[in-house]
């Protein structure tokens, strides 16, 4: 696919996912929304970890509602089903960790795409913010998902009722993020945060996603089990046997993701 809204970069393990329509915010068009598609597909088999951001003073202002010719030609429901869940699938089911550097602005579905992530890492002037009872409409692309679980229902609640700005730090605090970062070091931040990601034992990070994720549905024996289970499997990686080797000679180790 040739990507006319968005650039995708890999390197040293790493695949840079970058919203590319500054003059509109980043705001989600059709086209964006099939291109982020594939390329987190193309990025997961080719990184040992994605970075999801955006160029200019924002990392993602929503649905492009003038991407319709107006508000009657919008079928919402199909717009959701058809391109919003391949999309948000393709980050939250990616089997390598996905960071979201988030630069700016984050609201409407585009703070969704951020929370969709494993890891958020915003910068202090950033906010988050479910605008969408601001045009009479309920949060989507996941919001209603995400956020219960990250900040418990009474945050989620008035987060969507109120559709109030959640600056970074707020965030943060209230543990919708993993960190609020000043501006100044954020980008070298994250860079240092995705490489360490990129640099990993890929094996272990994907068990430790599964297990963490699919922990909400099951009891604490079932638990148990499932960690003795992929523990079973990371114990097989030629990661573990390096970071055992590295431990016991006092080095760093250097994994190789297998």
């Amino acid at each position: 696919m040739e990507y006319k809204e968005i650039l995708l970069s890999v390197q040293d393990g790493l695949a840079v996912v970058t919203l590319n329509r500054e003059a509109r915010k980043n705001a989600l068009t059709s086209r964006m929304r099939s291109e982020i598609t594939h390329a987190m597909r193309m990025a997961s088999a080719e990184a040992r970890a994605v970075v999801l951001t955006g160029t200019g003073d924002a990392f993602c202002s929503g649905q492009d509602l003038s991407d319709a010719s107006g508000t009657g030609d919008l079928d919402l429901e199909r717009t959701l089903r058809d391109e919003y869940l391949p999309m948000l699938q393709a980050i939250y089911d990616c089997p390598v960790p996905v960071v979201a550097a988030v630069n700016g602005a984050a609201a409407g579905a585009g703070a969704n795409l951020a929370l969709a992530a494993d890891v958020v890492i915003a910068c202090e002037s950033a906010f988050f913010m479910q605008a969408f009872a601001r045009i009479g409409l309920m949060p989507d692309a996941g919001g209603t998902w995400f956020l219960p679980r990250q900040i418990g229902l009474a945050k989620a609640m008035g987060a969507a009722l109120f559709a109030d700005r959640v600056s970074a730090r707020q965030a943060s605090d209230w543990g919708m993020i993993w960190e609020a970062v000043p501006d100044a070091e954020f980008d070298a931040h994250w860079r240092e945060r995705a490489a360490y990601l990129a640099q990993g034992p890929s094996k272990a990070f994907a068990a430790t996603k599964s297990a963490l994720r699919e922990s909400f549905g099951r009891s604490l024996a079932e638990q148990l089990s499932e960690e003795a289970h992929l523990q079973g499997q990371c114990g097989k990686t030629r990661d573990f046997l390096e970071g055992v080797t590295a431990f016991m000679e006092k080095r760093p180790a250097e994994f190789e993701g297998r």
